[in-house]
């Protein structure tokens, strides 16, 4: 009878211990980039279809490429801080929208209004080659090539902040 008891006993505890190891995993759930991580790589060529608004040149500046969809919310959300930054850091950074979508579909998205370089890629080129399968991603590139910084921009832990920004492309 002791024995069945205890066993009893092992089994409630075990059960238990599970039991909030799944609740602290489920309120902690590990941060994922749904791409494969670049930094520190050199970039691929940026191959862009078409254009709803033109980049400017990008020698000697650093290219902040932002993965995103009309039918994403987040990737809704972060326009206007990727318009103020256009604005704010022109003179060393050009950022770049690019949408798998045809450009009717972005064309007929009237807000937010993007301000900055945007692009389509209906074959998703840049996007495969750099194994993105979530968006928003943003990956930002130096002026040599190399990219330095990906995530996505609101993402804690991944969150491409003005500090964070200023600090990469050396803002003064």
């Amino acid at each position: 009878m002791l024995k069945k008891i205890s066993i009893i006993f092992l089994l409630i505890i075990g059960f238990s211990i599970s039991t909030l190891n799944a609740q602290e995993n489920n309120q902690n759930p590990e941060k994922e980039l749904y791409a494969k991580n670049f930094i520190g790589k050199k970039a691929p060529d940026l191959n862009i279809e078409g254009w709803i608004i033109e980049a400017a040149e990008t020698d000697g500046k650093f290219i902040l490429v932002d993965f995103w969809a009309t039918w994403c919310g987040p990737c809704r959300r972060a326009i206007p801080e990727l318009n103020e930054w256009h604005h704010k850091y022109a003179d060393k950074l050009v950022i770049i929208g690019l949408s798998d979508e045809n450009k009717e579909k972005i064309k007929s998205m009237s807000s937010p209004k993007i301000e900055y370089a945007n692009g389509y890629d209906t074959e998703g080129y840049l996007k495969n080659q750099l194994q993105v399968r979530g968006i928003p991603h943003v990956i930002l590139i130096n002026p040599e090539g190399f990219i330095v910084w990906q995530g996505f921009p609101k993402l804690p832990g991944f969150e491409l902040t003005p500090k964070v920004l200023e600090d990469l492309i050396g803002w003064n």
